[in-house]
């Protein structure tokens, strides 16, 4: 691909000028020699005023026109889009500096705050459409009560918190600000791991002590949920630049790290499995790779640490709570991972504005509510309709988690009736124990998932049919006490 400038004789009276771009493929009878194809719509005008800002907009313009005259040739070449869009658009920038005849210094970063954070608004004056699109995270505010409309959880979770409070994720602006308010316990400063990036700043800065601090005096020193540096750090956003500010994700993947989409990282630092260590109460993942990241394998990470999130008192089982294993299950053989897609494909995305700027759209959500997404899924869905293949499927999921929770709330029941009878020995009900626990795993790494199945449909039906079948084994194994 090349980019260059057209006959200065052909700038405009406004001292403006047109690039082009011309697309270079090998002919097929003769692989040395090249054809040339100029890309439809391919020239943009630079002037001599033209802002860095709006100078990467319409490049970028450019860009995404280069790579859907190429992807769309072939179902696989549009498989690596959002690939080929990496490797060229750092070099297409500098080269569109440097052909404009502008010598741009680099913008000077907002001052951090106090806790050493560039906050959102700080960032709002050198991008507004994207901390515009990052407000509208405030219009995700409406809650579900999951004990109101599933009201068996709290028997399954008796004994922990989350069989007092539970409700339905919102946007991400309210992290900071329900952690404080949940009726759920939190003695510990842990609980703020993924909730604020001034907590992420201060481990980061002190140490994993802080994981340790007393929750109400470290809340307040916060100062913003979740923000740009989450993501950022206290970089310029508009260099592409994506950092795991986390250091539980870079200690647990290893060598792995490099090999999992930025993408997809920046999100799943946050949307993962995790636990906290029983020492030190720092953050941890309970596994070290893609191939660990499974159910069966955390689960057996589990067993082999002796690890319990709370012990429940009805049935004296050790259980285990999932928490919210999006990137997990998403890497767990989604047919969208295979193909190179990623958090940000389906969750961002681009955008313009009334005044023609190009820029990633920050508000997240659901694809099925954003139109220029559902476009992009047309691509390859053509004329399916997306609301509706979705909605079947999350319809699937919730009856069959619904199905299987009530199932498992059924053997808690019988396995709390045969403790409380005193008739059996540790050994016995040990036995019952473990499937129990493991049933109760299972049923609930797919319950507490948010997509409820969008992201690995068939993952979730594999977790929810192992939990039905070790409840089969407990039921069975309590009969045969009782007979």
């Amino acid at each position: 691909m090349i980019f260059r400038c057209k006959d200065p004789a052909e700038n405009d009276s406004q001292g403006c000028f047109f690039m082009e771009c011309f697309y270079f493929r090998t002919d097929p009878e003769n692989s040395s020699a090249l054809q040339q194809e100029s890309i439809y719509d391919s020239q943009i005008r630079i002037c001599t005023n033209t802002t860095r800002r709006e100078c990467i907009s319409v490049f970028y313009r450019m860009l995404r026109e280069y790579t859907k005259f190429i992807c769309d040739r072939t179902f696989f070449m549009r498989m690596e889009e959002a690939v080929m869009k990496k490797k060229i658009i750092f070099a297409a920038l500098a080269l569109s500096l440097a052909c404009s005849g502008m010598l741009v210094q680099a913008a000077q970063l907002p001052e951090p705050g106090e806790n050493g954070i560039i906050t959102a608004e700080s960032w709002r004056e050198m991008y507004p459409e994207i901390v515009a699109s990052f407000d509208a995270n405030n219009d995700n505010n409406y809650r579900i009560s999951y004990i109101e409309e599933d009201p068996y959880i709290t028997n399954l979770y008796e004994g922990y918190g989350f069989a007092i409070d539970y409700t339905s994720a919102v946007g991400h602006t309210y992290c900071l600000e329900d952690v404080y308010n949940t009726e759920r316990p939190h003695a510990l400063a842990n609980c703020l791991t993924c909730k604020t990036p001034d907590f992420t700043k201060m481990v980061n800065d002190i140490g994993e002590e802080v994981y340790s601090y007393d929750f109400q005096e470290t809340y307040g020193s916060m100062v913003e949920s979740v923000g740009c540096y989450s993501c950022h750090e206290n970089k310029v956003p508009e260099e592409n630049n994506l950092s795991v500010t986390h250091s539980y994700i870079t200690m647990a993947l290893g060598e792995e790290y490099d090999g999992i989409a930025p993408e997809i990282l920046a999100c799943g630092q946050c949307h993962i499995e995790y636990y906290f260590d029983p020492e030190t109460k720092a953050t941890r993942m309970p596994h070290s790779d893609i191939a660990t990241m499974g159910p069966e394998a955390t689960l057996a990470y589990f067993d082999e640490m002796d690890f319990a999130d709370w012990t429940q008192e009805s049935t004296g089982t050790r259980m285990l709570k999932a928490q919210h294993p999006e990137m997990e299950t998403y890497l767990s053989g989604s047919f969208h991972a295979k193909m190179g897609l990623t958090c940000a494909d389906c969750h961002m995305g681009e955008s313009t504005s009334e005044a023609g700027v190009t820029y990633v759209n920050h508000y997240w959500r659901s694809p099925l509510e954003n139109a220029d997404l559902l476009e992009t899924c047309a691509q390859c869905h053509k004329d399916t309709d997306m609301k509706e293949k979705v909605q079947a499927i999350q319809d699937e999921i919730t009856a069959r988690e619904s199905e299987v929770g009530h199932a498992l709330s059924d053997l808690k029941d019988g396995l709390a009736e045969a403790v409380a009878a005193g008739s059996y020995t540790d050994d016995q009900l040990d036995e019952i124990r473990k499937i129990y626990r493991s049933a109760q795993w299972y049923w609930d790494y797919c319950y507490v998932e948010n997509s409820e199945g969008a992201h690995n449909s068939a993952f979730a039906r594999e977790c929810l049919d192992k939990s039905e079948e070790l409840i089969g084994e407990g039921v069975a194994k309590l009969e045969a006490l009782e007979a």
